[in-house]
């Protein structure tokens, strides 16, 4: 059975290592949305990486998930103390579960308040594609896939809420 690959992207206000007042405030609400978002129904799974301290992303060991990617737009640092953006990459049973995890609770709170923490780039902040079980997407897939979509708009190969499409390839 096909499983929905998610990947975020957003450029912070401030960089990790010194951030102003309120990306702080974001990592710390951030600690706890991420938790609640693994317990969410339909959630398979995220990268993470075997170990790394904040704003090491780049240098991270990623296993299956493949070494760190960022769009070609991310034009901020990329070492400990100058690197300033969030990001995820995660595996999903389907679209609804995945809706109901981002646009309910405590993670739709802090998603009404990321003008708060994140720069608007007019790039998009996610996409979704489905993957083949026992695939798992890479942080390149990510890449190309949000890329793919800021150049194309939605199609079966990256996909949005309003735009889905189905794993055989039809618009929902």
């Amino acid at each position: 059975m096909p499983r929905l690959a998610l990947y975020t992207f957003g450029i912070l206000k401030s960089p990790l290592a010194e951030p102003a007042p309120l990306t702080r405030e974001f990592y710390d609400i951030g600690a706890v949305v991420y938790r609640k978002i693994g317990e969410a129904p339909g959630y398979l799974a995220h990268a993470e990486p075997a170990s790394v301290e904040q704003g090491m992303l780049f240098e991270a060991e990623w296993g299956a998930w493949g070494d760190f990617a960022v769009p070609a737009w991310y034009d901020k640092g990329r070492t400990a103390k100058t690197t300033a953006l969030a990001t995820t990459l995660s595996l999903w049973t389907g679209l609804r579960p995945a809706f109901d995890a981002v646009y309910t609770g405590l993670h739709r709170e802090a998603l009404n308040r990321r003008h708060d923490w994140f720069e608007r780039t007019g790039h998009p902040a996610y996409v979704f594609w489905w993957v083949a079980d026992g695939v798992t997407p890479t942080w390149q897939d990510g890449v190309s896939r949000l890329e793919h979509l800021h150049d194309h708009g939605p199609a079966p190969h990256a996909f949005t809420f309003p735009r889905p499409f189905s794993p055989e390839g039809e618009e929902e």
